[in-house]
């Protein structure tokens, strides 16, 4: 998923955010939402509250104060904020020539799941013939187990095993 590029109307950037809204809703509470993409925002190297980190690049621009706000509205974190990565780790996209580069691409998860995340970062020697970087995120996640509880067959219904 990519947002639109900083020439498009701002009606286009909000239709976007509406559709990761709409996207979300389809989703349990208890569901695990991941968002990643090009945001096409600089979200800047200042930590804002519990959902960027200290760890961007640059300053902040009107696209990334915006994609901070969609994150504050829906509980989401940036992961790749959050992390002191070597500095070619922290870029996601060069332009051509490799004169300029900046960090707009970005994964999101919900705030609850913040700890689960163990890293984040760019991977700029993989081969992916773009001008973006990938980016990775490595999280883990303990599931409880559900147990359902076999009905017992000489124990009378309303009364339990002591």
């Amino acid at each position: 998923m990519y947002a639109p590029t900083s020439d498009r109307e701002d009606i286009e950037v909000e239709q976007f955010y509406e559709e990761i809204e709409k996207a979300k809703a389809y989703l349990k509470s208890q569901d695990i939402i991941i968002v990643m993409g090009d945001f096409n925002a600089n979200i800047g190297d200042e930590r804002i509250e519990d959902v960027v980190g200290a760890s961007g690049i640059g300053t902040v621009n009107e696209r990334g104060s915006r994609l901070n706000e969609r994150c504050q509205i829906n509980d989401f974190t940036i992961t790749n904020t959050w992390y002191q990565n070597h500095p070619r780790r922290q870029w996601t996209w060069k332009s051509l020539g490799d004169r300029y580069r900046n960090k707009i691409d970005y994964i999101l998860i919900q705030k609850r799941f913040r700890n689960a995340i163990k890293t984040s970062k760019s991977l700029p020697g993989v081969d992916c013939d773009s001008y973006h970087i990938p980016v990775m995120c490595r999280f883990q996640i303990k599931l409880k187990k559900v147990r359902k509880e076999k009905a017992n067959p000489k124990i009378p219904n309303g009364l339990t095993k002591i």
